[in-house]
């Protein structure tokens, strides 16, 4: 068999009547939408019920299936201590995505466990399908910090465990869409709020999973979302196959957003492999990028590469333009890995003889030392998208307003604390913001005073 269902559901404590005490009924859609998921479960009467959440227990760099024969949970947190659950889960199955993960590579698994007890994340869409049928262990995923790809291939794991074991499962994409849909919303207000929002359904009305891929991480934090990684584990789960899709419902009245979709695979087509489509399609694009590379980010790939594959850092080469032997200057190289970053150590003034060095130390760094990443490894080399920024010379400043964010890039200094920002950066589009990232960078409070200095750089790609 394999996933014979999957459904996209919110999860608001709200809606749950105990909960909610009569304030359930002003997203009175959501909740006759879920209603209707319970009965289609019910109708199915699967095996087993996959759920993901953002809010089980959640790594940076691990996905945590969680272990153990059961687990109980309830809404107690909420107010509703008698709302409880206890649930057995498909102990079976998790063994199966563990071992298939650890064969393909993917940092998923059962290590960890911090929070044994059921989450709201999970709890919401029980509630519902619990009033209808009763059958079926769980499965229990949370998401990472990982890559859009990586939990896309999580999902196609799920998939090929399902089908494996001939189980009949239904998979819950469990997750909240913007929380920034309205002024008078507990979070407020941002325009890309309703714009994720239009997007998402979208996507959502078409099953076109693979365009979840093509989500630009500062929209999703802008529009602070809690449910597109668990989307797109479930997309992956769906991958390969024909797919009908629903449109139930999506509210916004209560500042969140609240989607409610169906989709049913039919058919296999493997024009719908929208990872191995996704994959291509970025090779290309950085392949038509690496040729039109100039020396500065050759010398960082050149660098990164042999030092990642073969333990060794380069000399500086012969055959490079002057400038780059015969100039100093501060030095940053950026490296990102399908659209995010995966690493950035830069020098503000210079310190070392000439730029090719400077380079090739902040490449050897940004690869293997930044210490918000893992080391890069060999086998994600072909992926790297690598930028090289060459600094000017620091200059001081009175006002913000002699700032420009793309132009100018900032240092902030108090004391011995210095933070600095690159110019022009994808999502930061005012200087306020601007001021406010070097400084939490440096560990310096919003309010504190500091000094002010700008820079230009020249972008190399």
């Amino acid at each position: 068999m394999g996933i014979v269902a999957a459904f996209m559901v919110p999860h608001p404590p709200l809606i749950i009547p105990e909960v909610g005490r009569g304030n359930e009924k002003q997203v009175q859609k959501t909740i006759e939408s879920f209603e209707e998921v319970g009965r289609m479960i019910a109708k199915i009467a699967p095996d087993t019920i996959i759920i993901s959440s953002p809010h089980s227990i959640m790594y940076e760099d691990y996905f945590h299936i969680s272990p153990g024969e059961s687990a109980t949970g309830s809404f107690r947190n909420f107010g509703a201590p008698d709302v409880y659950f206890t649930e057995k889960y498909d102990t079976e199955l998790v063994r199966e995505i563990e071992r298939l993960s650890e064969e393909n590579g993917i940092p998923a698994g059962t290590l960890g466990e911090k929070m044994p007890e059921l989450d709201h994340g999970t709890m919401v869409p029980l509630y519902f399908i619990r009033k209808y049928y009763s059958g079926a262990r769980i499965v229990r995923i949370g998401l990472s910090g990982q890559s859009l790809t990586d939990h896309y291939r999580l999902g196609q794991i799920v998939q090929e465990a399902t089908e494996k074991l001939d189980r009949r499962a239904v998979y819950i994409g469990s997750g909240d869409l913007s929380h920034k849909l309205q002024e008078y919303g507990p979070y407020g207000y941002a325009k890309e709020g309703p714009e994720y929002d239009a997007r998402i359904m979208d996507v959502a009305s078409r099953a076109a999973f693979g365009e979840m891929l093509d989500f630009d991480e500062n929209l999703c934090d802008k529009a602070a979302e809690c449910g597109h990684r668990s989307f797109v584990i479930m997309a992956g789960a769906l991958d390969g196959y024909e797919t009908e899709s629903t449109v139930y419902s999506h509210e916004d009245v209560t500042g969140v957003g609240y989607g409610i979709c169906s989709f049913y695979p039919k058919e296999k087509n493997r024009d719908r492999s929208f990872l191995k489509k996704y994959i291509e399609k970025r090779d290309r694009e950085l392949e038509e990028k690496r040729s039109r590379s100039d020396e500065y980010v050759r010398l960082a790939r050149l660098t990164i590469e042999t030092y990642i594959k073969d333990g060794f850092l380069i000399d500086v080469p012969d055959d490079i333009p002057e400038e780059m032997k015969n100039r100093k200057a501060g030095a940053f190289v950026s490296i990102h890995k399908f659209g995010r970053l995966r690493g950035c150590i830069g020098t503000i003034l210079p310190t070392t003889g000439c730029v090719a060095r400077e380079i090739i130390n902040n490449a050897v760094s940004a690869s293997t030392k930044d210490p918000r990443f893992n080391p890069i490894t060999p086998d994600e080399l072909p992926y790297l998208d690598i930028n090289v920024d060459i600094l000017g010379d620091p200059e001081d400043i009175s006002s913000p307003d002699e700032l420009d964010v793309k132009r100018y890039g900032v240092i902030v200094t108090s004391g011995y604390r210095r933070g600095l920002l690159l110019p022009d950066l994808e999502g930061v589009d005012t200087v306020t913001e601007q001021i406010s990232i070097a400084k939490m960078k440096a560990g310096i409070g919003e309010d504190e005073p500091v000094k002010l200095q700008r820079f230009e750089v020249v972008r190399h790609y």
